[in-house]
């Protein structure tokens, strides 16, 4: 068995929400989203924690997440930068944005050695997505491909009432990953029905009970190598390299359309919730309250 590392995700800067939601007090004792996650991911067995973040606000998020851990959780630093992009390529002098979510992962490539989830810092995932995420990646084999796996949530617990939301639209068989398709800007309509856009554009309805990506994965350090041989495609075949951006799951979806991994969906039996719009903040609030109520979690958390 080994003990997998939780890989977070904090290079964003939360462009719909308006600001670094990643430190925004969320709990009874200014609490933070990610304050939770740990939390749970220490719970469940993960005894490492590398934070993919931006070289301008990394004293911040070192004092404010950071160092609060570190007496419970070995913590280590990755940086997501624009020029972190594999030779023969030039990254445009007006990029602004990071590359995405699966190159702030490729940005981890030398932090990590050994089988590691990732999360986004400013989703709450529940703790029995990482008690499942542990289980599997304790006990990962060394297949050939690679067996990776992606804890799932039900689309319609993940939907905002301020706004579209974009979500990784899985179909499976088996309880295998089949396909994962980016659809953006979903939301519930005045008639009930469930509608997004595909990235063509076109509109795509949508059913509730469809099992999303939340960006929590699992994978082992083959992914890395992986990456790298497909970072350098997307970046000459994209079509705006300003602000073109490279994703998790479309990263995944190569790879299973290629026969170069496996992924296992793991349906989580707990509760998702995030912060995309500056609105859903009040329920973020509302919700933590009532965990700690329950008793689920101390108050402080500690």
């Amino acid at each position: 068995m080994q003990e997998p590392t939780l890989l977070v995700l904090a290079a964003g800067m939360g462009s719909r929400y308006g600001g670094l939601k990643q430190m925004a007090p969320m709990g009874p004792h200014e609490e933070t989203i990610l304050d939770y996650s740990l939390y749970d991911a220490i719970f469940c067995g993960f005894r490492r924690v590398v934070f993919v973040i931006r070289d301008e606000f990394e004293e911040a998020f070192r004092t404010s997440i950071g160092e609060r851990f570190s007496d419970r959780v070995e913590v280590a630093y990755a940086f997501q930068r624009l020029d972190d992009v594999p030779a023969g390529f030039e990254t445009p002098d007006d990029r602004i944005k990071p590359w995405g979510t699966a190159h702030a992962v490729y940005a981890a490539r030398h932090a990590v050695s050994g089988p590691f989830a990732v999360i986004n810092a400013d989703d709450f995932y529940g703790r029995d997505a990482y008690t499942q995420a542990a289980t599997f990646l304790s006990h990962m084999r060394t297949d050939r491909p690679p067996s990776y796996c992606l804890v799932a949530y039900h689309l319609g617990a993940t939907l905002s009432e301020h706004g579209g939301v974009n979500r990784g639209v899985t179909s499976h068989s088996e309880g295998l990953l089949q396909d994962v398709e980016e659809i953006g800007g979903i939301g519930r309509q005045e008639d009930g029905r469930v509608l997004g856009f595909t990235a063509d554009g076109s509109e795509r309805e949508l059913t509730e009970d469809a099992l999303v990506s939340m960006n929590f994965w699992g994978f082992t350090p083959n992914l890395f190598t992986q990456l790298e041989e497909s970072l350098l495609s997307f970046l000459e075949s994209c079509a705006d390299p300003v602000t073109a951006e490279w994703h998790i799951p479309t990263a995944v979806d190569g790879l299973l359309k290629n026969g170069q991994a496996s992924c296992r969906v793991l349906a989580s039996r707990g509760d998702w919730f995030g912060v995309t719009h500056r609105e859903d903040k009040a329920q973020a609030v509302e919700t933590i309250g009532k965990l700690v109520s329950a008793g689920e979690y101390p108050s402080p958390l500690t």
